[in-house]
């Protein structure tokens, strides 16, 4: 957790622009401490609520849903890895799982693959992880809209 802290008093001064400099001062003149790593948890969060009061808010990233993939052929294999992930066939069924697939799977012929599918631009490449869910889909018998 206090790393997490420490983070978030660096995004806070970032976003308040305010420099190493002043935020020691500001960190001084709240815990005693000049360093972050030497205070505690408490003395940290102390830190955050006197970010707040100058005007720091801080914004919840991720651990929420992710937006669609931004078209619709990405989201097909979405669908269909989701599909294998409910029927209990992945190890891994969340997103890292498929990025790891596609890094797996098609790695080695592509030479280099997008860290993430949604950045996968490629029609030839899009379809061809498509047809391999597919194929998957239909070895293990789990269902899926054969139209789209």
């Amino acid at each position: 957790m206090s790393r997490a802290l420490q983070k978030l008093i660096h995004a806070g001064c970032r976003e308040l622009g305010i420099d190493a400099d002043t935020r020691h001062d500001l960190q001084l003149a709240t815990t005693g401490k000049a360093s972050l790593s030497e205070m505690t948890e408490a003395e940290l969060q102390l830190v955050v609520d006197r970010l707040k009061e100058k005007g720091f808010r801080p914004v919840a990233r991720g651990g929420g849903r992710r937006e669609q993939a931004p078209r619709a052929d990405l989201r097909l294999i979405h669908v269909l890895w989701s599909a294998l992930g409910r029927a209990g066939k992945l190890e891994k069924p969340g997103r890292a799982g498929l990025n790891a697939f596609i890094r797996r799977r098609f790695g080695a012929a592509w030479g280099s693959v997008p860290a993430d599918i949604d950045m996968l631009r490629d029609h030839a490449r899009i379809s061809a992880v498509i047809e391999a869910l597919k194929q998957w889909c239909d070895r293990e018998g789990v269902p899926f809209d054969r139209d789209r």
